[in-house]
């Protein structure tokens, strides 16, 4: 259910963040804290952008850089 206030997550950014995770998935982290704890990310951070929570294109290229996949083959699919 949605809270008095709670801003509704563009779609798009869901798509992103579901993406994330599977890439996550993919590389044999089942858990969002290990993956962050081994790669130098905010716990809570990297959290939150698997939530959908707003993250900058910093840190979107840090974890592109990690996975070694471009922009370009992040974004294909993502419509």
């Amino acid at each position: 259910m949605k809270k008095s206030g709670e801003k509704k997550i563009d779609g798009r950014i869901l798509k992103m963040a579901n993406k994330l995770r599977k890439m996550r998935l993919e590389k044999g982290f089942t858990s969002y804290e290990h993956f962050a704890w081994d790669n130098n990310i905010g716990r809570q951070q990297y959290w939150r952008i698997e939530k959908g929570s707003n993250f900058t294109m910093e840190t979107l290229l840090k974890i592109l850089d990690i996975h070694k996949i471009t922009l370009e083959e992040f974004f294909k699919g993502i419509e």
